[in-house]
Protein backbone atom coordinates (compact mmCIF):
# COMPACT_ATOMS: atom_id res chain seq x y z
CA UNK A 1 0.00 0.00 0.00
CA UNK A 2 2.71 2.56 0.93
CA UNK A 3 4.34 1.68 -2.43
CA UNK A 4 1.30 2.57 -4.73
CA UNK A 5 0.85 5.71 -2.81
CA UNK A 6 4.58 7.18 -3.41
CA UNK A 7 3.84 5.59 -7.17
CA UNK A 8 0.74 7.57 -7.30
CA UNK A 9 -0.82 4.59 -8.44
CA UNK A 10 -4.22 4.89 -9.53
CA UNK A 11 -5.21 1.31 -10.57
CA UNK A 12 -5.10 0.15 -6.88
CA UNK A 13 -7.44 2.19 -4.68
CA UNK A 14 -10.22 -0.29 -5.00
CA UNK A 15 -7.94 -2.80 -3.37
CA UNK A 16 -6.30 -0.55 -0.79
CA UNK A 17 -8.94 -1.97 2.15
CA UNK A 18 -7.47 -5.42 1.84
CA UNK A 19 -3.72 -4.22 2.75
CA UNK A 20 -5.80 -1.96 5.43
CA UNK A 21 -7.09 -5.38 7.15
CA UNK A 22 -4.28 -7.31 6.41
CA UNK A 23 -2.01 -5.10 8.73
CA UNK A 24 -4.40 -5.90 11.31
CA UNK A 25 -2.18 -8.41 12.59
CA UNK A 26 0.65 -6.74 12.86
CA UNK A 27 0.41 -6.35 16.51
CA UNK A 28 -1.63 -8.61 17.72
CA UNK A 29 1.29 -11.07 15.98
CA UNK A 30 4.25 -8.90 16.94
CA UNK A 31 3.32 -9.46 20.88
CA UNK A 32 3.59 -13.19 20.02
CA UNK A 33 6.77 -12.94 18.66
CA UNK A 34 8.10 -11.77 21.97
CA UNK A 35 6.26 -14.17 24.16
CA UNK A 36 7.25 -17.15 22.22
CA UNK A 37 11.02 -16.09 22.40
CA UNK A 38 10.97 -15.52 26.36
CA UNK A 39 9.21 -18.94 26.03
CA UNK A 40 11.70 -19.95 24.13
CA UNK A 41 14.28 -18.84 27.44
CA UNK A 42 13.81 -21.67 29.34
CA UNK A 43 15.01 -24.18 27.62
CA UNK A 44 16.90 -22.55 25.04
CA UNK A 45 15.62 -24.94 22.05
CA UNK A 46 15.21 -21.86 19.41
CA UNK A 47 18.02 -19.68 19.51
CA UNK A 48 21.13 -21.69 20.39
CA UNK A 49 22.89 -18.38 21.36
CA UNK A 50 21.07 -18.21 24.47
CA UNK A 51 22.31 -21.09 25.78
CA UNK A 52 24.01 -19.75 29.43
CA UNK A 53 28.06 -19.23 29.26
CA UNK A 54 27.65 -19.58 25.55
CA UNK A 55 29.77 -16.58 25.31
CA UNK A 56 31.98 -16.91 28.61
CA UNK A 57 35.44 -18.00 27.93
CA UNK A 58 36.06 -21.25 30.61
CA UNK A 59 32.48 -21.91 30.51
CA UNK A 60 31.35 -25.54 29.22
CA UNK A 61 28.66 -24.48 26.96
CA UNK A 62 31.65 -21.85 25.53
CA UNK A 63 31.50 -21.36 21.65
CA UNK A 64 33.91 -18.89 20.19
CA UNK A 65 32.11 -18.19 16.82
CA UNK A 66 28.73 -17.00 19.11
CA UNK A 67 30.62 -15.27 21.50
CA UNK A 68 32.37 -13.09 18.48
CA UNK A 69 29.05 -12.09 18.37
CA UNK A 70 27.97 -10.98 21.50
CA UNK A 71 27.72 -7.76 20.45
CA UNK A 72 24.83 -7.84 18.49
CA UNK A 73 23.45 -11.41 19.57
CA UNK A 74 22.70 -10.33 23.59
CA UNK A 75 19.09 -10.71 24.76
CA UNK A 76 18.59 -7.24 26.04
CA UNK A 77 19.73 -6.03 22.55
CA UNK A 78 17.21 -8.33 20.88
CA UNK A 79 14.60 -7.64 22.42
CA UNK A 80 15.08 -4.01 22.04
CA UNK A 81 15.25 -4.31 18.03
CA UNK A 82 12.10 -7.02 18.12
CA UNK A 83 10.38 -4.20 19.86
CA UNK A 84 11.39 -1.77 17.68
CA UNK A 85 10.61 -2.96 14.41
CA UNK A 86 6.94 -4.56 15.73
CA UNK A 87 6.38 -0.60 17.32
CA UNK A 88 7.56 0.97 13.66
CA UNK A 89 5.32 -1.06 11.68
CA UNK A 90 1.71 -0.66 14.07
CA UNK A 91 2.79 2.91 14.30
CA UNK A 92 2.96 3.26 10.25
CA UNK A 93 0.14 0.82 9.65
CA UNK A 94 -2.04 2.62 12.10
CA UNK A 95 -1.09 6.26 10.84
CA UNK A 96 -2.22 4.86 6.98
CA UNK A 97 -5.40 3.50 8.45
CA UNK A 98 -6.54 6.27 10.11
CA UNK A 99 -5.49 8.97 7.24
CA UNK A 100 -7.69 6.73 5.02
CA UNK A 101 -10.96 6.85 7.09
CA UNK A 102 -10.49 10.38 7.87
CA UNK A 103 -10.46 11.10 4.26
CA UNK A 104 -13.41 8.75 3.74
CA UNK A 105 -14.71 10.95 6.46
CA UNK A 106 -13.87 14.55 5.46
CA UNK A 107 -13.06 14.06 1.46
CA UNK A 108 -10.31 16.34 -0.09
CA UNK A 109 -6.25 15.51 -0.77
CA UNK A 110 -5.10 16.49 2.27
CA UNK A 111 -4.83 13.40 3.73
CA UNK A 112 -4.32 11.12 0.83
CA UNK A 113 -0.41 13.71 0.66
CA UNK A 114 -0.32 12.90 3.91
CA UNK A 115 -0.31 9.21 3.44
CA UNK A 116 2.58 9.93 0.41
CA UNK A 117 4.56 11.15 3.35
CA UNK A 118 4.15 8.55 5.71
CA UNK A 119 4.41 6.09 3.45
CA UNK A 120 7.73 7.54 1.81
CA UNK A 121 9.23 7.73 5.28
CA UNK A 122 7.76 3.67 6.07
CA UNK A 123 9.32 2.08 3.07
CA UNK A 124 13.11 3.92 4.75
CA UNK A 125 12.64 2.23 7.80
CA UNK A 126 10.71 -0.57 6.39
CA UNK A 127 14.22 -1.65 4.15
CA UNK A 128 15.80 -1.76 6.70
CA UNK A 129 14.07 -3.17 9.59
CA UNK A 130 12.52 -5.89 7.14
CA UNK A 131 16.20 -7.22 6.52
CA UNK A 132 17.42 -7.15 10.51
CA UNK A 133 14.23 -8.72 11.27
CA UNK A 134 14.90 -11.65 9.40
CA UNK A 135 18.47 -12.10 10.64
CA UNK A 136 17.29 -11.87 14.51
CA UNK A 137 14.26 -14.05 14.02
CA UNK A 138 15.27 -16.73 11.08
CA UNK A 139 19.26 -16.54 10.52
CA UNK A 140 20.30 -16.22 13.96
CA UNK A 141 18.46 -19.75 14.22
CA UNK A 142 21.58 -21.39 12.48
CA UNK A 143 23.84 -18.89 14.46
CA UNK A 144 27.07 -20.34 13.05
CA UNK A 145 26.03 -19.69 9.22
CA UNK A 146 25.07 -16.30 8.01
CA UNK A 147 24.34 -15.11 4.46
CA UNK A 148 24.47 -11.63 3.31
CA UNK A 149 21.35 -11.94 0.88
CA UNK A 150 18.91 -13.32 3.55
CA UNK A 151 17.85 -10.40 4.36
CA UNK A 152 16.30 -10.07 0.75
CA UNK A 153 15.51 -13.24 1.11
CA UNK A 154 12.85 -13.65 3.82
CA UNK A 155 11.77 -9.73 1.99
CA UNK A 156 10.92 -11.46 -1.07
CA UNK A 157 8.97 -14.31 0.59
CA UNK A 158 7.09 -11.93 2.66
CA UNK A 159 6.50 -10.02 -0.14
CA UNK A 160 4.65 -12.11 -2.84
CA UNK A 161 2.89 -13.90 0.01
CA UNK A 162 1.30 -10.72 0.82
CA UNK A 163 0.34 -10.20 -2.93
CA UNK A 164 -0.71 -13.60 -3.13
CA UNK A 165 -2.68 -13.27 0.43
CA UNK A 166 -4.34 -9.58 -1.26
CA UNK A 167 -5.06 -11.30 -4.38
CA UNK A 168 -7.07 -14.42 -2.35
CA UNK A 169 -8.98 -11.98 -0.32
CA UNK A 170 -9.92 -10.05 -2.85
CA UNK A 171 -11.31 -13.08 -4.99
CA UNK A 172 -13.42 -14.22 -1.94
CA UNK A 173 -15.25 -10.71 -1.38
CA UNK A 174 -15.72 -10.00 -4.96
CA UNK A 175 -17.04 -13.61 -5.30
CA UNK A 176 -19.57 -13.07 -2.21
CA UNK A 177 -20.75 -9.95 -4.21
CA UNK A 178 -18.55 -7.22 -2.61
CA UNK A 179 -15.97 -4.98 -4.98
CA UNK A 180 -17.94 -4.90 -7.56
CA UNK A 181 -15.62 -2.38 -9.48
CA UNK A 182 -13.32 -5.21 -9.47
CA UNK A 183 -13.00 -5.80 -12.73
CA UNK A 184 -10.47 -8.40 -15.00
CA UNK A 185 -7.36 -5.39 -15.00
CA UNK A 186 -7.78 -5.12 -11.59
CA UNK A 187 -6.75 -9.22 -11.47
CA UNK A 188 -4.71 -8.91 -13.96
CA UNK A 189 -2.19 -6.88 -12.37
CA UNK A 190 -2.39 -8.48 -9.16
CA UNK A 191 -1.61 -11.66 -11.09
CA UNK A 192 1.17 -9.67 -13.00
CA UNK A 193 2.60 -9.25 -9.47
CA UNK A 194 2.74 -12.75 -8.40
CA UNK A 195 4.12 -14.04 -11.63
CA UNK A 196 6.92 -11.53 -11.47
CA UNK A 197 7.57 -11.71 -7.86
CA UNK A 198 7.28 -15.11 -7.49
CA UNK A 199 10.53 -14.98 -10.05
CA UNK A 200 12.16 -12.24 -7.99
CA UNK A 201 12.03 -14.97 -5.43
CA UNK A 202 13.84 -17.38 -7.47
CA UNK A 203 16.22 -15.40 -8.41
CA UNK A 204 17.41 -14.34 -4.77
CA UNK A 205 16.96 -18.24 -4.21
CA UNK A 206 19.14 -19.14 -6.72
CA UNK A 207 21.80 -16.37 -6.49
CA UNK A 208 22.41 -17.18 -2.58
CA UNK A 209 22.24 -20.86 -3.21
CA UNK A 210 24.63 -20.85 -6.55
CA UNK A 211 27.14 -18.93 -4.63
CA UNK A 212 27.45 -20.92 -1.66
CA UNK A 213 27.39 -24.12 -3.66
CA UNK A 214 30.22 -22.90 -6.12
CA UNK A 215 32.46 -21.49 -3.07
CA UNK A 216 31.99 -24.78 -1.42
CA UNK A 217 33.23 -23.36 2.08
CA UNK A 218 32.42 -25.40 4.79
CA UNK A 219 31.05 -22.65 6.72
CA UNK A 220 28.48 -21.75 4.30
CA UNK A 221 27.85 -24.84 2.86
CA UNK A 222 26.58 -26.71 5.84
CA UNK A 223 23.14 -24.85 5.64
CA UNK A 224 22.34 -26.80 2.51
CA UNK A 225 23.90 -29.43 3.69
CA UNK A 226 21.68 -30.27 6.27
CA UNK A 227 18.31 -29.29 4.04
CA UNK A 228 19.73 -31.16 1.07
CA UNK A 229 20.03 -34.80 2.32
CA UNK A 230 21.07 -33.79 6.19
CA UNK A 231 19.52 -35.94 8.56
CA UNK A 232 18.64 -38.84 6.39
CA UNK A 233 17.36 -36.84 3.67
CA UNK A 234 14.15 -35.63 5.71
CA UNK A 235 14.17 -32.37 4.20
CA UNK A 236 15.19 -33.40 0.76
CA UNK A 237 11.75 -33.61 -0.51
CA UNK A 238 10.85 -30.25 0.76
CA UNK A 239 13.72 -28.16 -0.71
CA UNK A 240 12.47 -29.56 -4.26
CA UNK A 241 9.12 -28.83 -3.33
CA UNK A 242 10.08 -25.67 -2.72
CA UNK A 243 11.00 -24.58 -6.19
CA UNK A 244 8.33 -26.15 -7.78
CA UNK A 245 5.20 -24.62 -5.87
CA UNK A 246 7.16 -21.47 -5.62
CA UNK A 247 8.25 -20.91 -9.03
CA UNK A 248 8.01 -23.22 -11.48
CA UNK A 249 4.27 -23.93 -10.38
CA UNK A 250 3.16 -19.99 -10.57
CA UNK A 251 5.28 -19.75 -13.94
CA UNK A 252 3.60 -22.01 -15.90
CA UNK A 253 0.33 -21.21 -14.89
CA UNK A 254 0.71 -17.47 -14.51
CA UNK A 255 2.57 -17.33 -17.91
CA UNK A 256 -0.66 -16.08 -20.68
CA UNK A 257 -2.53 -12.73 -20.47
CA UNK A 258 -5.97 -15.05 -20.18
CA UNK A 259 -5.11 -16.96 -17.16
CA UNK A 260 -3.99 -13.60 -15.04
CA UNK A 261 -7.61 -12.47 -15.71
CA UNK A 262 -9.29 -15.44 -14.33
CA UNK A 263 -10.38 -16.04 -10.94
CA UNK A 264 -10.27 -19.76 -10.52
CA UNK A 265 -6.60 -19.69 -11.81
CA UNK A 266 -5.55 -16.61 -9.31
CA UNK A 267 -7.21 -18.15 -6.54
CA UNK A 268 -5.12 -21.56 -7.26
CA UNK A 269 -2.22 -19.89 -7.77
CA UNK A 270 -2.60 -17.48 -4.47
CA UNK A 271 -3.48 -20.52 -2.62
CA UNK A 272 -0.16 -22.60 -3.82
CA UNK A 273 2.60 -19.73 -2.63
CA UNK A 274 1.19 -19.54 0.55
CA UNK A 275 1.51 -22.70 1.17
CA UNK A 276 4.50 -22.91 -0.94
CA UNK A 277 6.02 -20.22 1.47
CA UNK A 278 4.62 -21.86 4.69
CA UNK A 279 7.01 -24.81 3.51
CA UNK A 280 10.21 -21.90 3.03
CA UNK A 281 9.98 -21.04 6.06
CA UNK A 282 9.74 -24.75 7.49
CA UNK A 283 12.67 -25.60 5.50
CA UNK A 284 14.50 -22.25 6.93
CA UNK A 285 13.72 -23.23 10.81
CA UNK A 286 12.84 -26.75 11.48
CA UNK A 287 16.20 -28.54 10.72
CA UNK A 288 18.17 -25.59 12.74
CA UNK A 289 16.24 -26.36 15.63
CA UNK A 290 14.27 -29.68 15.61
CA UNK A 291 17.00 -31.53 13.28
CA UNK A 292 15.90 -35.00 12.58
CA UNK A 293 12.96 -35.24 15.12
CA UNK A 294 10.97 -32.40 13.20
CA UNK A 295 7.34 -32.87 12.89
CA UNK A 296 4.90 -31.93 10.82
CA UNK A 297 1.16 -32.85 11.90
CA UNK A 298 1.53 -30.79 14.67
CA UNK A 299 2.86 -27.93 12.70
CA UNK A 300 0.09 -27.98 10.20
CA UNK A 301 -2.12 -27.68 13.12
CA UNK A 302 -0.45 -24.85 14.30
CA UNK A 303 -0.71 -22.73 11.41
CA UNK A 304 -4.36 -23.48 11.16
CA UNK A 305 -4.75 -22.04 14.30
CA UNK A 306 -2.87 -18.92 13.44
CA UNK A 307 -4.36 -18.63 10.49
CA UNK A 308 -7.98 -19.01 11.86
CA UNK A 309 -7.08 -16.03 14.45
CA UNK A 310 -5.10 -13.87 11.39
CA UNK A 311 -8.64 -14.32 9.28
CA UNK A 312 -10.60 -13.35 12.37
CA UNK A 313 -8.82 -10.25 12.61
CA UNK A 314 -8.89 -9.19 8.90
CA UNK A 315 -12.59 -9.84 8.11
CA UNK A 316 -13.55 -7.62 11.61
CA UNK A 317 -11.54 -5.26 10.45
CA UNK A 318 -12.85 -5.44 6.39
CA UNK A 319 -16.31 -5.11 8.29
CA UNK A 320 -15.56 -1.28 10.01
CA UNK A 321 -14.83 0.93 6.97
CA UNK A 322 -16.34 1.00 3.70
CA UNK A 323 -14.65 -1.71 0.95
CA UNK A 324 -14.25 1.60 -1.14
CA UNK A 325 -12.14 4.58 -0.52
CA UNK A 326 -15.17 7.22 -1.70
CA UNK A 327 -12.89 9.85 -1.35
CA UNK A 328 -9.86 8.82 -2.63
CA UNK A 329 -8.55 11.29 -5.55
CA UNK A 330 -7.98 8.84 -7.98
CA UNK A 331 -10.96 6.80 -6.68
CA UNK A 332 -12.23 7.33 -10.29
CA UNK A 333 -9.10 6.06 -12.15
CA UNK A 334 -9.26 2.79 -10.17
CA UNK A 335 -12.99 2.48 -11.45
CA UNK A 336 -12.36 2.75 -14.77
CA UNK A 337 -8.97 0.84 -14.71
CA UNK A 338 -8.58 -1.89 -17.79
CA UNK A 339 -5.00 -3.62 -18.70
Amino acid sequence: MAIQYVAYAGWSVLIKRVNEALSAWVLPGGVLMVLIFLAGLINHDIFHWTLPGIMEKGNANYDAIIAGKSGFLSIPFYLIRTVSYIVIWVVFTNKLRTLSLQEDLNGGTEYFHKSITASALFLVLFAVSSSMSAWDWVMSIDTHWFSTMFGWYVFASWWVSGIAATTLIVIFLKQAGYLQFIKEGHLHDLGKFMFGFSIFWTYVWFSQFMLIWYANLPEEAVYYNQRLGGFNGQYTWIFFFNLFINFAFPFLVLMTRDAKRQMIMLKIVSIAILIGHWFDFYLMIMPATMQAENGFIIEIGTALIFLGSFLLLITKRLSQASLVPIHHPFLDESVHHTT
